[in-house]
C-alpha cells in the first residue's frame, strides 16, 4: 500500500464557520503577521474579538500568527516573539509568565503517516506557568510542557517536559534542572 493524498479527508475537523475562519485570515496578515505593526494592544484586540482570552502584560511581536484564536488561551505576562507561529488546530494553553522566543511553532496537528489516506490528528499543547520556548523551536501536539521548563534553542518537545528542567535536541532530551535564583 502507498500513500494516497486523493484520498484524504478531514471533513469530520470543524475548526468553526467558514465565514468566521475566511474573515479571521485577512485579519491575521493585516494585523498580527504585518511587520509594520509594533502594537501589542491592537493585536490583543483584535485577537479578543475572534475569543481568545488574553490576560494582562502580554506583549505579541510583530510577524506572528494565530490559526484559530478562539481555541487560544494566554495568561498573564507572557512575551511572544516576532515571527512566532501558532498553528492551534486544537486548543493551545498558555500560563502565565511565559516566554515564547522568535520563530517558535506550536503545532497542534499532523498526520498519521502510517494510513495511506495521511488522516489529520490534532492535539492540545499546554505551556504552564513559567515555561521559556527558545528560538525557532517546536512543540507538537499533546505535549504539556510543566511548569517552568525550558525548551533550548531549535528543539522538538514531542513529549512532555518535566518541571524545572532543561531541554535541548530534536527529540528534545532533559540536559539538567532549572534552578532560579532570586
Amino acid at each position: 500500500m502507498k500513500t494516497d493524498l486523493s484520498k484524504f479527508n478531514n471533513h469530520w475537523y470543524k475548526p468553526g464557520s467558514k465565514i468566521k475562519i475566511l474573515v479571521w485570515y485577512f485579519v491575521n496578515v493585516c494585523c498580527l503577521q504585518n511587520k509594520y505593526n509594533p502594537f501589542s494592544g491592537l493585536k490583543k484586540f483584535v485577537l479578543r474579538i475572534f475569543g481568545a482570552k488574553i490576560g494582562k502584560g502580554v506583549v505579541l511581536k510583530q510577524t506572528i500568527s494565530v490559526k484559530y484564536p478562539w481555541k487560544l488561551t494566554i495568561g498573564d505576562n507572557v512575551w511572544i516573539g516576532e515571527n512566532v507561529w501558532i498553528d492551534n488546530l486544537d486548543e493551545v494553553l498558555i500560563g502565565d509568565n511565559v516566554c515564547i522566543s522568535q520563530g517558535a511553532m506550536l503545532l497542534c496537528g499532523n498526520h498519521n503517516y502510517k494510513k495511506s489516506t495521511f488522516d489529520l490528528m490534532i492535539g492540545t499543547i499546554t505551556l504552564e506557568d513559567g515555561v521559556w520556548i527558545g528560538a525557532k523551536s517546536v512543540v507538537t501536539q499533546n505535549v504539556v510542557c510543566k511548569s517552568h521548563s525550558i525548551l533550548g534553542v531549535q528543539s522538538v518537545a514531542s513529549f512532555n517536559l518535566d518541571e524545572f528542567s532543561i531541554y535541548k535536541g530534536n527529540p528534545a532530551v532533559k540536559v539538567r534542572e532549572r534552578n532560579i535564583e532570586e
